[in-house]
């Protein structure tokens, strides 16, 4: 192939006049077709060993989501070297053209600025595997499953059925919660009069125990790390803790275990409080009387 259009191609700079153009502009289209035919198939086995390469199938998705971006490019650039080109056969000079074109992208990009930060930012997004389709994330204030990444937004799926396009220019920051690992984070309030070590160790036994459960012990990848206590609150001591989990896991697990501890508590009679205020009545019993009003 490559030979006989190197030969196509000598027997056309021989020739003269629209022959010989006609036969330029041919062997430049068809070296264009071959090269796009070339780029094609070259990515095509990159994905496809790629494909049987990568174990995991969103990275799979990826790979195959960039290899379309760059296939998309090269015929963009393939096609603008051969119009040029066929330009120059017919004799249309191309510096007017690109005078003009240059005037109306430099217009096109004025008002197309957002656009093109999208494709860009889309872009990097793909190539730095930030975000994966099934990932769940909070980007521009908005949280939710990814349901399909393109380059210029981003599809998300929120807990109550929302569907969000968030274009990919609005992305600063992603908190992606489905990479490696999650952590299932408790904070338990108790009365200020419970004791705090028998609480603790009562925590750590809840979590023991569901680490044993056949069927919670696949979603948890770790034991139970008790931080201790939080905070000191109006009417109630925090204790925190947390458990490693698989990703995506962490809102069920954290579910379940305080539905347990809600139940150890009430049999080991720990008491959670709810909001108390205590009131210091000074004076008579006018005082005392206009206080128990006020606090009815």
């Amino acid at each position: 192939m490559l030979e006989t259009l190197q030969q196509l191609w000598d027997s056309g700079r021989g020739l003269q006049g629209p022959a010989g153009s006609a036969l330029r502009i041919t062997g430049i289209v068809v070296a264009a077709w071959l090269v796009l035919r070339l780029v094609g198939r070259a990515l095509k086995t990159m994905k496809e060993r790629m494909a049987a390469s990568i174990d995991d199938a969103e990275s799979a998705k990826r790979a195959l989501t960039l290899a379309r971006v760059f296939q998309y490019i090269a015929t963009v650039v393939v096609s603008l070297i051969a119009i040029v080109l066929v330009l120059s056969e017919l004799g249309i000079s191309i510096a007017p053209i690109l005078g003009a074109a240059g005037v109306v992208g430099l217009a096109v990009g004025f008002g197309a600025q957002s656009l093109v930060k999208d494709f860009f930012t889309g872009f990097v997004l793909l190539l730095e595997n930030q975000i994966r389709q099934g990932d769940v994330v909070e980007i521009a204030g908005r949280t939710g499953v990814v349901e399909k990444i393109t380059l210029r937004f981003v599809q998300l799926r929120d807990y109550a059925g929302l569907v969000y396009f968030v274009p990919n220019g609005e992305i600063t920051t992603v908190a992606n919660m489905s990479r490696g690992f999650a952590h299932a984070v408790i904070d338990a309030g108790i009365g200020y009069g419970a004791d705090v070590d028998r609480v603790m160790a009562l925590m750590r036994e809840v979590a023991e125990g569901m680490r044993q459960d056949p069927d919670w012990a696949p979603r948890i990848e770790g034991e139970f790390e008790l931080a201790g206590v939080e905070s000191w609150g109006d009417s109630a001591v925090t204790i925190r803790g947390r458990i490693r989990t698989r990703p995506g896991e962490q809102w069920a697990v954290r579910r379940e275990l305080l539905r347990r501890l809600k139940y150890a508590f009430d049999e080991a009679g720990v008491e959670i409080p709810f909001p108390q205020r205590t009131v210091h009545v000074v004076g008579g019993k006018a005082d005392a009387a206009a206080a128990a009003a006020a606090g009815a």
